[in-house]
């Protein structure tokens, strides 16, 4: 039981760190309709920026600072760039995130190198904040867990209950009808983008000092997101955070027993065969769950694109 409840807590901060990159990345979609591959790029963005602000002024001042930088800079890129190619249609805007993504590679490599960064938890936060049967359980993720869930009450408010938020949801569906009542949409849009690009660099500033700073963190967590916000329905707020903890809870529980693959069908009633002279098939059957838990969240997204094409909360019109 106790290491349940410390998996638990392991996955709800893998689950809410991913809910902060996809969040954006759900926020830019369901506004503009931009699958944007350059997005786990700003979250990394935020991991040096908040490491090179953290070596002058300290590491709160670089989470509160890196992550306005990254969204200033994704303002620039939705006004500067991305809008000139929107018109243009899908493809051109994937192929302009795409190389984006490669072009802010290379420069994060040029400044800063291809070495890992020394970008530390704040010494206020290394401690442990309790005990499960001998499992301790660090500050720096009750803290994590707390940013995340600010930002999703934060983000929720702001789109449920405020003018700004209802002036967002009508400029998704109606642009020309809020254009024409004097509200500025382009402006909107680029907000919105700018807004989008500074919750994943919230995202990095946070997860850096944890899952380290260094060049391929966005090609490590790049493909998941886009995974999880299919799970949870292309431009649902609920359905990104819902499918975050899914995955989160998957893959930490998958890693954390050595469950084989035998084991599970013979608990179904399906016994080992007798022969298993073929190398595939007895590869197959001895394969453990950590083994696979990093492709879980794909088996799952398939599963899910089977059954239910337009994610567990999306609408058949997304």
């Amino acid at each position: 039981m106790e290491l349940i409840l410390v998996n638990i807590i392991d996955g709800l901060v893998t689950g809410l760190l991913l809910f902060m990159l996809s969040a954006g990345l759900t926020l830019i979609f369901s506004m503009m309709g931009v699958l944007n591959f350059a997005h786990a790029s700003f979250y990394m963005l935020g991991a040096y920026f908040a490491f090179q602000i953290s070596l002058a002024l300290g590491f709160w001042m670089g989470l509160l600072i890196a992550p306005i930088v990254v969204g200033v800079l994704g303002a620039g890129v939705e006004r500067y760039g991305l809008r000139r190619v929107h018109q243009y249609g899908h493809v051109p805007e994937l192929i302009f995130t795409f190389g984006l993504a490669l072009l802010i590679e290379e420069l994060v490599q040029f400044l800063w190198g291809k070495n890992q960064m020394p970008y530390n938890i704040p010494e206020v936060l290394q401690f442990t904040a309790f005990s499960i049967a001998g499992n301790s359980i660090p500050a720096y993720k009750i803290f994590m867990i707390f940013i995340s869930i600010a930002i999703f009450m934060g983000l929720l408010y702001v789109l449920t209950k405020t003018r700004v938020g209802m002036i967002i949801q009508a400029a998704l569906s109606y642009p020309k009808t809020v254009e024409a009542l004097g509200h500025n949409v382009p402006l909107i849009f680029m907000g919105v983008f700018g807004v989008g690009t500074a919750l994943a660099g919230v995202a990095g500033v946070i997860a850096g000092p944890v899952l380290g700073t260094f060049p391929g963190m966005a090609f490590v967590l790049g493909s998941i997101v886009f995974v999880t916000i299919v799970i949870g329905g292309l431009g649902s707020l609920w359905g990104a955070l819902i499918a975050s903890l899914l995955i989160g809870w998957i893959t930490t529980f998958a890693k954390s027993y050595n469950i084989a693959m035998s084991d599970i069908l013979n608990g179904l009633g399906i016994a080992t065969p007798d022969n298993l002279d073929d190398n595939i098939f007895r590869d197959l059957w001895t394969v453990t769950s950590p083994q696979i838990a990093d492709i879980l969240p794909y088996i799952l997204m398939v599963l899910i694109l089977i059954f239910r094409p337009y994610g567990l909360l999306g609408n058949r019109d997304a």
